[in-house]
């Protein structure tokens, strides 16, 4: 029996019976099951359509028919061990390496955003010679045991922070500890970084890295002062989804050039792809351990033709462009929406990086968790629109959609949550009025 012929509830025992629980499924009370996707669009088993506002990997539209060609060509000629002398991969480092500052001109290939940020603590800790990193507050790098020591998002939950590990907190002006109200929140933040170092040398340490406005200059600058080097993990934000630039730090100026970039999974459109970039010198200090480095599979025929692909679809379809416009526009409606709805907090984001957060009390900021998860809810429910929630209390709406989400889709999804804000508000007033 194929798989795509189970009835739903065989699909979920199985999944129950096989695959580790700690391995969730979105709308894990009543999972949604996908067979197929196009677009912006995800159908499940009966053809019901639904608009996904989560997938960011697939970058540019689920199964885009020039990626899959791409794939479908180079895995019908050949598709081995990246080790073996192959145009693909020289020719994809050169398009990337045209997006990208002059002097991060050397590529290393693998095979998800986790692999690659683990290899740029590797390079930043041979070229350096020590290993402390500092990150910022609520992070999360991947899944690799050493991207979990790194990740407070993760670590705290687990076995704490290591000493080698310094948090820096988030450059957050809504609720963090500089705010809208502070002449120069940038500088503040960047201070906070620089007061981790001074901390880290005066325990005869030395930082290796930092993590990723004016508040990334500043922060630059301190970091390779005091000898570290400034990693850029743009897995989520690169590739043009900020509309604005290609990379999002290069929203800091043509000035601004992070040490190492790391970038994954969107790249590929879902497959298995993801890079690190760096310098000549960087990658010397590497190469002069002594140790050879390959992947077998990272940079792969097949793997580089679907990068080829996807880049070819994001200038062809001005997907960049695409970003900006519709990003705005649903910023925009959800801003207005804020004017009318006590429960919207704040509105942030750039380009098709959007986020909604619900709150309780406006004036204490007090995480609305219950009501982010049912408006989710209700959205899958009522209208067949995919949202997730995200940060430390889980009350933001994340909206990340694949890049060709349209303008009509922003003004659907955007009319369907003031229906069920309204709804919510409305019931929330009844209740008072009913204790009164």
């Amino acid at each position: 029996m194929a798989l795509d012929k189970l009835k739903k509830e065989e699909t979920l025992a199985m999944r129950k019976r096989l695959i580790g629980q700690s391995c969730r499924l979105f709308y894990s009370d009543d999972p949604v099951k996908i067979v197929r996707a196009r677009g912006q669009y995800l159908f499940d088993e009966n053809d019901q359509r639904y608009l996904d506002c989560i997938s960011n990997v697939h970058h540019v539209g689920h199964c885009h028919p020039s990626v899959t060609k791409a794939a479908a060509a180079q895995m019908d000629l050949l598709n081995t061990n990246a080790r073996f002398l192959h145009d693909n991969i020289v020719l994809y480092a050169d398009r990337l390496s045209a997006t990208l500052p002059e002097k991060l001109c050397v590529f290393y290939f693998v095979n998800s955003g986790s692999e690659a940020n683990d290899l740029a603590l590797r390079l930043a800790q041979q070229y350096t010679q020590h290993e402390d990193v500092i990150v910022l507050d609520h992070a999360y790098h991947g899944h690799l045991k050493s991207l979990i020591d790194i990740s407070p998002y993760k670590f705290r939950k687990l076995a704490g922070q290591k000493e080698w590990v310094h948090v820096a907190p988030l450059p957050d002006t809504y609720r963090g500890i500089y705010r809208e109200n502070h002449p120069n929140p940038g500088q503040a933040y960047a201070d906070t970084v620089k007061d981790l170092i001074e901390e880290v040398h005066r325990k005869g340490r030395k930082p290796r890295d930092s993590d990723k406005v004016n508040f990334l200059h500043i922060l630059h600058r301190y970091v390779r002062t005091a000898g570290g080097v400034f990693v850029a993990d743009e897995v989520q934000t690169g590739f043009g989804r900020l509309g604005s630039h290609f990379w999002g730090f290069q929203q800091q100026g043509e000035s601004f050039c992070p040490d190492i970039v790391t970038m994954g999974k969107p790249m590929g459109n879902g497959h298995p792809l993801a890079c690190v970039a760096t310098t000549v010198e960087i990658a010397g200090a590497f190469t002069a351990n002594g140790v050879e480095y390959f992947n077998t599979f990272g940079g792969n025929p097949v793997s580089c033709a679907v990068g080829l692909a996807v880049l070819d679809v994001i200038e062809k379809e001005d997907l960049t462009g695409n970003a900006t416009r519709v990003g705005a526009h649903l910023k925009d409606l959800l801003t207005k929406l804020q004017t009318r709805h006590p429960l919207i907090g704040d509105v942030r984001g750039v380009g098709l990086f959007v986020g909604l957060e619900l709150v309780t009390d406006r004036e204490k900021k007090t995480p609305a968790t219950e009501t982010a998860a049912l408006v989710v809810k209700r959205l899958k429910e009522e209208d067949k629109i995919c949202v997730s929630t995200d940060g430390p209390w889980e009350n933001v709406l994340k909206f990340k959609p694949p890049m060709c989400f349209s303008m009509e889709d922003a003004e659907l999804a955007v009319q369907c949550i003031d229906r069920i804000l309204t709804d919510i508000e409305a019931s929330d007033l009844k209740l008072e009025k009913d204790d009164i």
